[in-house]
């Protein structure tokens, strides 16, 4: 009775458009008044949940892309990815899932990568004889490669609650983001032929040459970054500073960045880092009642109860992860859930980098599905385009995403190869 008194205040502080953070901690810190806990109880675990040394790399990785993002990267990658596909009908739609592959290397963000690549992306498309629609949804949709794609901010959040290696987390990602990737470009493929008025571009060697040396600094950032990690040589809080330290450093040489662009990107960082992390705390609050009230356990005993297979297991998983990313967010999803599911995946034999790699895919379907749909908002906003068209354009697109998930639930050696190759 009383987790479900605490669901229904939760639920109706969303439904009222409250933030998350405050929606879970209004409810816990009743809860926690109620149930005799001191107020120094509830600080510990709020603060104890940032007090993190992995989670010390969020606000350096957001710093990272964002710093990209002023210092022009992104339309450097846009104009190389333009040059070399020039002759190609439909390219914009094959460099805007290049530009995502290539810009996630250096952001972990979709929606970073949806504000920064989508004023480049949308505006091309639409000059050029794509529809809005098309556009809008091929833009919103390739950004949902950045939060698989190391560094993932969300893998570094489950490896932090998870207690497992972010590295190991990053080296599993990468085949997931490749496919999802690869299917967006069949999925573009079969799309253009409803575009008529896509034509070929005119391909300049000249051009090519020169959008190349553009990229030939900035494209080392992900060398630093995932080298590192996966070669041992860093820690992931490590290799975000020092691939920052990079790109400040190209950007004075080149002096691509200004002052002004430098506080912005500081700004954005602040705002962002602040958002995630206060929803970081207060989930964990509300994490902390429901160990108390012993759901994990209760939900344990019911699964295993209906099923003995690990696949049905993480359909389930799959299913729920789907249903609460439309309604919260994701990062709220993980600090709630990871607590919760781990030992529940560890009864039924599941590697918890399986489990991350699948909840984080299955997330990121929620940043483009409404009520909450962060990203569906941001691309409505770059492009000026209504909501509701922004989701119709997308809907193609998510195919793959679902597609990719359903094929980690069934392969999930696959997930582990490269992890198991490396060492990690």
């Amino acid at each position: 009775m009383t987790l479900l008194i605490l669901a229904g205040s939760i639920a109706l502080l969303l439904m009222l458009r409250v933030p998350v953070a405050f929606a879970f901690l209004g409810p816990s810190l009743v809860y926690m008044l109620l149930d005799g806990q001191s107020s120094g109880m509830s600080l510990r675990q709020v603060t104890s949940a940032v007090q993190s040394f992995p989670l010390l790399a969020v606000p350096l990785f957001i710093f990272l892309g964002s710093l990209a993002n002023h210092a022009g990267i992104a339309d450097r990658l846009f104009n190389f990815a333009l040059a070399l596909l020039a002759r190609l009908r439909g390219n914009l739609g094959y460099v805007t899932v290049g530009m995502s592959v290539g810009f996630s290397w250096m952001s972990g963000s979709a929606v970073a990568d949806a504000a920064a690549l989508g004023k480049v992306q949308i505006p091309a498309m639409l000059r050029n004889g794509y529809s809005r629609r098309f556009a809008t949804g091929i833009s919103s949709t390739s950004s949902l490669i950045a939060p698989v794609m190391p560094p993932s901010i969300p893998a570094v959040i489950f490896a932090g609650l998870a207690a497992t290696s972010t590295g190991a987390l990053f080296a599993a990602a990468v085949i997931p983001a490749l496919l999802v990737a690869g299917g967006l470009f069949v999925a573009v493929w079969l799309m253009l032929k409803r575009e008529p008025n896509v034509t070929r571009g005119t391909f300049s060697r000249a051009v090519l040459w020169s959008s190349t040396k553009g990229i030939l600094l900035p494209i080392l950032t992900p060398v630093i970054v995932l080298g590192g990690i996966l070669g041992g040589f860093f820690t992931p809080t490590e290799a975000a500073g020092i691939a920052v330290a990079y790109v400040l450093l190209i950007s004075l040489v080149e002096r691509s960045l200004s002052w002004r662009s430098f506080l912005a990107a500081v700004r954005e960082t602040v705002l962002t880092t602040g958002a995630i992390m206060i929803i970081v705390a207060a989930a964990a609050l509300l994490g902390y009642i429901l160990a108390r009230e012993r759901l994990p356990q209760m939900l344990a005993e019911q699964l295993l109860g209906f099923t003995q297979s690990p696949v049905v297991f993480l359909l389930v998983v799959m299913i729920l992860m789907l249903i609460l990313g439309t309604v919260i967010d994701a990062t709220a999803v993980l600090v709630l859930t990871v607590p919760v599911l781990l030992p529940i995946a560890l009864e039924y034999g599941v590697d918890p980098i399986v489990l991350g790699v699948i909840l984080i895919l299955s997330l990121m379907v929620g940043l483009l599905t409404p009520p909450v749909g962060t990203v569906l908002f941001v691309t409505a906003a770059v492009s000026d385009t209504r909501v509701g068209e922004v989701f119709k354009g997308a809907l193609p697109f998510l195919v793959p995403i679902l597609v990719v998930t359903v094929l980690a639930v069934l392969f999930p050696a696959a997930v582990l190869y490269l992890p198991g190759v490396l060492g990690l």
